[in-house]
Parts: structure tokens; C-alpha cells; sequence
């Protein structure tokens, strides 16, 4: 059953479940497990780590990794001030020292030694070390690190090991069925859902291109980027063309079949 959390405050960002990740997400912070999440782009992913940290009132720390991204980037490194050579933390190592969550989104993007730094603080030591300065830094019972991937975008190059993946609790996470996408789509950009319902079903058609023609389907944030444009006043198509078929391709014969399946189910 699809169950709508209601916020207990105003800026706890709304967030539709779809399981028990909530309830789950509370319990792995409550004994101290590190937390894996998993699945496409634009599910919800960093929506419900913004969410469940508003509602736990933890403070958040987001990292977006990238192929240049280092274990000193996220450990820190010594930088000249003034004339002087100082550390400065990184964003992991400010995470640990002051408790909190760390959500490292997309992990299978870092760079490989990323994963040596994260294994300490992922079994019973809960340690960080800092190699440069000689530091050990115990992970504080407020600290929690969350990571997240895409699955779909694994290959022999950027896969998580087994070695690293099985030091985290993991949740599955997947769009949404489509009458509970409907009603996030219709919330978030203010378009009635009478009108989100048909951008919905093109969504899911397209989807089922994924692994064909497309390397990833439409993501819910794409759809709210549709609609927003169609509540704004632009026209369907053009939104569509704009936000669920140019983000998709580049190449021009699929992205005119993508079109001919959007004016075909879109009026």
C-alpha cells in the first residue's frame, strides 16, 4: 500500500513511499548501518535521503560523484592560506566529525579509491582515517553515510564490488505505479492531474524502450519538468519535445520515433 507521509514540519520535503524504505531508513539510523540505495535516475533516490534527514532532523551533507571525484576530495587535503599550509576537511571527513547523514550520490562514479576511505566507516569499526594527518576520527553515534547508483548504468569499468556493496543495507528504489506518479507529478508542478494522467502513460511507454533505442527511460523529475512548462503555458507538445524526448537522445532517428509515439498518445 502506497502511504503519503505527512510532514511534521513545513520544510520536510513531501515524499511518497512505496514500501518500508521509511521505515527502514529509521531503524538502520537507529544501529548505526550504513545504507545503500539503488535505482534509475529521477526516482526519488535523493528526495527521500532529503526527506527522511528533515524528519529525523539530522543534518545533510550531499556529495555528487564524478569521474574526478577522489578519496582526498571527500577525506580533505592541505591547501595554502595566507602563506601558510592548513588542512581543510572535506565533506566526508566534516560529516563525521560533526554527525549527520552523508549522501554520496551516484558512488559508482568515484574514483576507486573512494571505496579504501568508505570501508572503515562501514563495519563494526565506524572509523575514518586520515592518512596525511595522522588522524583516526570515530564515527560519533549521530553519523550515518548513505550511498546511491544506478544499476542500469553499471558496466565492467564502474561496477560496484560485492566487497564494498555488501557493507551497506541495501533498498531497491523504482518509479512509481502510475496513479501514485500521477498525483507526485500533479503536487509537485501544480498541473491538474486530468492533465499529468496522459504525460504518465507516455512516460511508462517510453520506459519500455530502455535497453532498445534508449540507454535510460523518463524519470519522474522529467515529468515534473513537463508539466511545470504546460502549467506555465506552454504547449503539450512542445513540453514534451523539451522535457521527455530531447533529454533522452541525441540521435535524430530515434528521437523522431520517440515524437511519433508522443503525438500518438498525447493530444
Amino acid at each position: 500500500m502506497t502511504v503519503m507521509l505527512k510532514a511534521a514540519r513545513a520544510d520536510i520535503p513531501a515524499y511518497r513511499s512505496s514500501g518500508n524504505e521509511c521505515e527502514l531508513f529509521e531503524k538502520a539510523w537507529v544501529r548505526q548501518l550504513p545504507l545503500l540505495l539503488k535505482g534509475p535516475t529521477g526516482c526519488g533516490k535523493t528526495r527521500f535521503v532529503s526527506h527522511m534527514a528533515a524528519k529525523l532532523n539530522l543534518p545533510l551533507s550531499t556529495v555528487s560523484c564524478h569521474d574526478d571525484l577522489s578519496a582526498a576530495d571527500l577525506t580533505g587535503r592541505y591547501l595554502l592560506k595566507g602563506g601558510d599550509t592548513v588542512w581543510v576537511d572535506g565533506p566526508l571527513t566534516r560529516a563525521v566529525r560533526a554527525g549527520g547523514v552523508c549522501y554520496l550520490d551516484e558512488i559508482v562514479e568515484a574514483r576507486k579509491d573512494v571505496a579504501v576511505v568508505l570501508h572503515p566507516l562501514t563495519d563494526d569499526r565506524r572509523i575514518l582515517p586520515l592518512e596525511r594527518t595522522g588522524e583516526v576520527l570515530e564515527a560519533p553515534s549521530g553519523f550515518m553515510l548513505v550511498v546511491s547508483y544506478n544499476p542500469g548504468y553499471q558496466n565492467l569499468l564502474k561496477a560496484l564490488k560485492p566487497s564494498t556493496r555488501q557493507r551497506f543495507v541495501a533498498i531497491e528504489f523504482d518509479f512509481l505505479p502510475k496513479a501514485a506518479e500521477i498525483a507526485v507529478v500533479a503536487t509537485e508542478s501544480g498541473l491538474d492531474e486530468a492533465r499529468v494522467a496522459p504525460l504518465v502513460a507516455l512516460a511508462h511507454r517510453l520506459r519500455a524502450l530502455k535497453g532498445h533505442d534508449l540507454e535510460e527511460g523518463v524519470s519522474t523529475r522529467l515529468l515534473v519538468y513537463c508539466a511545470c512548462l504546460i502549467d506555465s503555458g506552454m504547449g503539450v507538445r512542445e513540453a514534451v519535445r523539451a522535457a521527455m524526448i530531447e533529454p533522452l537522445t541525441d540521435e535524430p532517428d530515434v528521437r523522431a520515433a520517440l515524437l511519433e509515439i508522443a503525438d500518438a498518445m498525447i493530444r
